[in-house]
């Protein structure tokens, strides 16, 4: 089964609201089957939401919208789409009722008359349940086609798709249940996606009939298999025989898959060896200790940290010499290594990881332009310094270093545990 997508609001395509929910549905439904063959996103326009549709409808006969369905004069995706069936608003008694019981366990007392507007629908249309929120998803069909709207509020629009939606797409005479899409995410860092296309050079042929993207990023490269429009069972078959292929050739450049976060495997390579750590950070300002507690129970092997920006704490906290300051700088790999031994003796870890360098847009000179980092690393067994240097503006430099910096403890976590 194909459909299309139509993704609603001004915010969208002014770029203050970022378009998840797109990913969400494509993403669930292609699991089943069900494959997204196009996405339109228009503004809150009754012309532009009517030819989006009209045209969707014209190419597949099945369109999910989502946005447009609140209480406020700019949420007019269902009064749109009625007047494209020909068909008038009704207010759904039921759903009013249940609105309202809504509002009073909430604690007012009345419900806004805007949010009345919510219990109108398109007539012949099946009210879809919205348990998360107050506006209901909506189920139209007849001439020309059918149309699924869903609010646009993400957490709203989840609930709405799987508990709501997709059992009824699957049980239409048109879904085949066999055929499926599905897709797994090797994510590596640290290397190019150019150097990775040369090691992977012939790769798809073997993988066949599963295809490979490349899914560059800040944090690094993802590598997408995707087993087309199979049987369930085979498709994961296919996609766990390619990804094997893929490892082999890559060895520990891929840090996980799907979801995983380069954050929680380095904490789980730590948790495994029985170690601790703490970090020393400058340039990237707590981000790296933001990554690490935003991982549920990380106090079981991170100790702390210490933010050292200025030259003084350096001395002060984590104790690198005033002379070694001022003979090499403070963005140099001497001082990356006494921050990194400075943080696991001040917080009595295993290890220490540290970084110091030039995030810009200022502060560069023709030695050490923008860009320049130097990372710290202090462990039981040895120390390391490295110096990289990371293009772009300066969010893009500390994404980049704190990658790079949790990069170069898994590594260490890794060489340690093969060595032993």
């Amino acid at each position: 089964m194909n459909l299309e997508l139509v993704t609603i609001g001004n915010e969208l395509l002014l770029g203050f609201t970022l378009d998840t929910n797109s990913r969400e549905i494509a993403r669930l439904l292609a699991a089943h089957g069900i494959r997204v063959v196009r996405k339109t996103t228009v503004p809150d326009e009754a012309e532009s939401i009517d030819t989006a549709v009209r045209q969707a409808l014209e190419r597949t006969g099945v369109v999910i919208t989502t946005g447009g369905l609140g209480p406020t004069n700019d949420d007019i995706t269902k009064k749109t789409v009625a007047r494209l069936f020909g068909v008038g608003l009704v207010t759904d008694a039921a759903y009013l009722a249940a609105l309202t019981r809504r509002f009073r366990e909430l604690g007012f007392n009345d419900m806004p008359e805007s949010n009345r507007t919510q219990a109108e629908m398109p007539e012949g249309a099946l009210p879809l349940k919205n348990r998360w929120g107050t506006a209901p998803g909506i189920w139209l069909e007849g001439e020309p086609g059918r149309v699924i709207m869903l609010p646009g509020v993400p957490r709203e629009m989840r609930g709405l798709l799987e508990h709501e939606v997709l059992p009824r797409l699957t049980s239409l005479s048109d879904y085949q249940p066999d055929a499926v899409i599905e897709s797994l995410v090797l994510r590596t860092t640290g290397i190019p996606e150019s150097e990775l296309a040369d090691r992977l050079e012939g790769v798809e042929k073997r993988i066949d009939p599963v295809t490979l993207a490349y899914l560059p990023s800040l944090e690094g490269v993802d590598l997408r298999l995707t087993a087309w429009e199979v049987e369930a069972g085979r498709a994961s078959e296919l996609l766990a025989r390619a990804a094997s292929q893929v490892r082999e050739i890559l060895g520990e450049l891929v840090y996980g898959e799907d979801e995983d976060d380069l954050a929680a495997v380095v904490l789980e390579l730590l948790a495994e060896s029985g170690n601790t750590l703490a970090v020393a950070e400058s340039c990237t300002g707590g981000l790296i200790g933001g990554r690490i507690t935003n991982v549920p129970g990380s106090s079981a092997v991170f100790r702390g940290g210490v933010i050292a920006y200025s030259n003084d704490l350096k001395t002060s906290r984590l104790g690198v010499p005033v002379g070694m300051l001022e003979q090499c700088g403070a963005v140099s790999g001497e001082v990356a290594g006494r921050m990194a031994l400075g943080a696991r003796t001040a917080c009595g870890s295993d290890y220490g990881l540290a970084v110091t360098g030039i995030a810009g847009p200022t502060g560069g000179t023709e030695e050490k332009p923008v860009g320049t980092v130097w990372i710290g690393l202090s462990g039981p067994d040895a120390s390391s310094e490295t110096l990289l240097h990371f293009p772009g503006g300066r969010e893009a430099i500390r994404t980049r270093t704190v990658q790079a910096a949790l990069n170069t403890l898994r590594r260490a976590l890794l060489s340690k545990e093969t060595a032993g």
